[in-house]
């Protein structure tokens, strides 16, 4: 397989530390030819990683493209279940688009990575920017649960990156339904989508996007203001591939968690993350508005909202802003 041959030649480079390995010695230990190996580095050479050659010396590896390669991911990745499969595209429409075009024949941990997306979607077929620098991907899950319980996903998901975000020393803190946001601006948003078959579910691509190294002025004016990045908030670039790869393993632990525990452990986890529970909200939904103050999460994910004549309403879905501060 053409991935797993890169991948060996990229971690011997990456081992040797700089110093210069043979054509002869890659190719022993590979199982192919000089001329394969030569074939190989003149591929990876075209995909960015810098590596000299000499006829004497051997091959160095002097630098690796700043790209979320697979092969750069999958080395050193912790996980058991995320990542094993990555399909990886310069650009795309959508990721969630290709990951539900290939759902039901991949296997379970299979993402979608993209460098640019040019037709990014949120919740309600909200408009979603994703220029180069960023984090723009989708999950493949197959969790064998009830319909109703695919949108716990969005929580689970919204968890992990502001926990990984936290350990970054960011107050990430959690919008309903699905945003991310430090200092009251949004860094990630979730876009949970599921096919189900009387009621269970086949698969959910969670639909994941993370404004990781971009400058605030590649952000379209219209949405500037309320956006922000790592970068920005850091003061710094980041290292997207050991930012993904802690987060596949945060993710995947809090899946381990969704499926093995009772879903309270996470969602009193995800409560005291939150930035929207205590506020006065206005929620817009496909046929309504409902205002009044957010004052908790059912188990399935709807917020309750308490309005003015002191009732309650569950909204599982819709666009949630805060009417004013705390």
């Amino acid at each position: 397989m053409m991935g797993d041959k890169r991948s060996r030649i990229i971690k011997a480079l990456k081992d040797a530390q700089k110093s210069p390995v043979s054509g002869e010695e890659l190719g022993l230990k590979l199982g192919i030819s000089r001329t394969m190996v030569w074939k190989y580095i003149k591929s990876l050479q075209a995909d960015g990683y810098e590596i000299e050659s000499s006829p004497k010396r051997g091959y160095v590896l002097k630098s690796v493209p700043q790209l979320l390669y697979p092969e750069e991911i999958q080395m050193g990745l912790k996980t058991t279940l995320l990542g094993k499969e990555i399909h990886y595209f310069e650009e795309v429409t959508s990721t969630n688009s290709i990951a539900k075009e290939i759902a039901a024949s991949e296997e379970e941990g299979t993402l979608v990575i993209a460098e640019v997306q040019k037709g990014g979607r949120g919740r309600l077929g909200r408009e979603w920017i994703s220029p180069h620098g960023g984090i723009w991907m989708s999950v493949i899950l197959k969790p064998g649960i009830p319909l109703r319980h695919a949108s716990r996903l969005t929580l689970v998901a919204g968890l992990a990156v502001a926990n990984v975000i936290r350990n970054m020393d960011l107050d990430a803190r959690i919008k309903w339904p699905n945003d991310v946001r430090i200092n009251g601006k949004k860094v990630c948003g979730i876009l949970t989508e599921a096919k189900a078959e009387v009621d269970k579910v086949d698969y959910v691509v969670l639909g994941i996007g993370i404004n990781v190294n971009m400058d605030l002025k590649d952000i379209p004016e219209s949405f500037r203001a309320g956006s922000t990045t790592l970068k920005a908030e850091l003061g710094r670039h980041i290292k997207r591939v050991s930012f993904l790869q802690d987060f596949l393993f945060e993710l995947e632990q809090q899946y381990i968690l969704f499926k093995t525990q009772p879903f309270s452990h996470i969602l009193n986890d995800w409560l005291a993350l939150s930035d929207t529970i205590g506020r006065e909200v206005k929620v817009t939904t496909p046929s309504r508005i409902i205002e009044g103050k957010a004052v908790g999460v059912t188990p399935d994910g709807a917020l309750v909202i308490k309005k003015a004549d002191d009732t309650k309403e569950e909204i599982i879905a819709g666009r949630c802003i805060y009417a004013r501060s705390r």
